[in-house]
């Protein structure tokens, strides 16, 4: 395959979910604050925006380390450096991680604000199902104390 194709389908890549994960998280806080009227957003959201932080500061870090790394490689060999082939690299060792580390956290924690998944604890209908057993107990209470009260 051609270094500029793979070059683009790996930028791609890193973008599109870099993007997507973003757009989630944000458009959740935007809902959310304007449904329930939340004010504070970091003590509301502060865990999804602490973890997407650390995402993106962990990936600047990380590219700053594999450029010396590369750079050094390059010298060891006598090879001139190319952008290109770094990103290309970059990329791939970006992606390793993606799938172990960082990226399954931020997804778990942003879509589980967002998707449903019945019966998890994690997940956004564990609130409605809590509020539909509160309304049935306080229904029974209701009529407990009707009849209560037809029988004096």
């Amino acid at each position: 395959m051609n270094e500029s194709v793979v070059l683009g389908i790996t930028g791609i890549v890193l973008v599109a979910v870099v993007g997507v994960l973003f757009f989630v998280l944000i458009k959740s806080i935007l809902d959310e604050r304007r449904s329930a009227g939340v004010q504070k957003t970091w003590s509301n959201f502060g865990l999804s925006i602490a973890f997407a932080s650390l995402f993106l500061i962990s990936w600047a870090a990380q590219g700053v380390a594999e450029w010396g790394v590369y750079r050094q490689e390059q010298l060891t060999h006598g090879e001139p450096t190319k952008i290109a082939d770094y990103l290309v690299q970059f990329g791939q060792s970006t992606l390793e991680n993606w799938q172990s580390e960082f990226l399954q956290l931020f997804a778990f924690v942003v879509f589980s604000a967002v998707l449903i998944h019945r019966g998890s604890a994690e997940s956004k209908d564990s609130d409605d199902r809590v509020e539909q057993k509160i309304d049935a107990i306080a229904r029974q209470l209701e009529e407990l104390k009707q009849e209560g009260a037809s029988v004096r």
